[in-house]
């Protein structure tokens, strides 16, 4: 059981949840109020959607042996995009408005990941560099885009991806889900998980057997940039607001190390959607455990960046052999030392 991918990302993830029983004895508890399920559980699940469609994207690119740097300026141009057109419309709270504003943001998303992809597999610039052009950019796109400020819209339609509920579960949640499976579906029910795989894992003998690994590197670049854009409607949504300085701030970084803890390797090759998702709500729980706690502000980071490098301590194959050896030395005792020829003469 220890062996496999899952175990070490979903232990953690158990024992983290169980910690926090230690300072909230109603942790797990799950209320109802008004047709909708409010908790500790449901809030890490709620607020952790947006990371989890983040690595999703994420754990796509990595498996390519790629990596976007850009989806926290992608998050924030989405959000921008939308809350503009919104607070500009004569109907903001209409569905066909909402509408045109989330498809406005997905198109823009699509542009954005076909840049990153052809610069990358067309062109030939590293995705590290490709993904930093855009990073730096794509953050003053955005704020451009709000004039520098914080755009805050009304609209009933709008508020339900991010912060709404739908048959008493959280939409985003529900979205998060849906678009999980979809990844599922395509990546292990048909030959495109394995068609990354070998991209990732050899690129050169991918294309000497004939396929073609530029299509599929600006496809996971495209469909990177959507999941992100879908985050940046939700964490929009969710404060009726759209910041172009502050939405999706580093979030890429807690996506890789969401994509890390799930058992991707950044080399690129197998990947785990399902480590991921654990990898994400791993994150999202120590988030949520450092205020539970009351952990004092300026040392948060200093405790979050402690406890990623523990779980990524645990996990690590090579270093539980290592203190596993170190045990069985300790265990064993030293070995005898060698006789002396004074030994031999006092011994006779």
């Amino acid at each position: 059981m220890t062996r496999h991918r899952l175990f070490w990302p979903a232990a953690v993830l158990v024992a983290m949840l169980l910690a926090n029983l230690l300072f909230t004895p109603d942790f797990f508890a799950v209320r109802t109020k008004e047709g909708h399920l409010y908790g500790s559980l449901i809030d890490i699940l709620h607020f952790g959607a947006p990371l989890i469609l983040v690595s999703l994207g994420m754990t796509l690119v990595i498996a390519t042996g790629g990596i976007d740097l850009s989806v926290g300026s992608t998050v924030a141009i989405a959000g921008a995009l939308a809350c503009l057109h919104i607070s500009e419309s004569a109907t903001p709270g209409g569905v066909p408005t909402v509408l045109v504003a989330v498809a406005l943001a997905l198109a823009v998303a699509v542009v954005l990941g076909a840049v990153n992809g052809l610069l990358v597999s067309r062109i030939g610039v590293q995705p590290i560099v490709a993904t930093l052009i855009l990073m730096v950019a794509g953050r003053g796109v955005a704020q451009l885009i709000t004039d520098g400020q914080i755009i805050t819209v009304t609209s009933g339609p709008f508020r339900l991806i991010g912060g709404g509920y739908w048959l008493t579960v959280p939409f985003s949640v529900l979205l998060a889900a849906a678009v999980v499976a979809l990844a599922l579906l395509l990546t292990r029910s048909t030959a495109l998980g394995l068609l990354l795989e070998s991209v990732g894992g050899n690129p050169v003998a991918s294309r000497l057997v004939g396929i073609r690994a530029g299509r599929l590197i600006t496809l996971v670049y495209v469909a990177s940039a959507v999941c992100a854009a879908v985050a940046g409607l939700m964490i929009s949504s969710n404060v009726s607001a759209a910041d172009g300085n502050n939405a999706g701030l580093w979030i890429e970084l807690d996506a890789i190390l969401a994509v890390v803890i799930g058992g991707t390797s950044l080399n690129g090759g197998r990947f785990s959607i399902g480590g991921t998702v654990l990898g994400a709500l791993v994150i999202q729980t120590l988030s949520t455990t450092v205020y539970t706690i009351g952990i004092p502000p300026e040392t948060t980071l200093v405790f979050k960046a402690a406890v990623v490098i523990a779980v990524c301590l645990v996990q690590s194959p090579q270093f539980r052999a290592k203190v596993a050896r170190r045990r069985s030395t300790v265990g064993a005792g030293r070995p005898a030392r060698p006789a002396t020829p004074a030994d031999l003469e006092v011994g006779a």
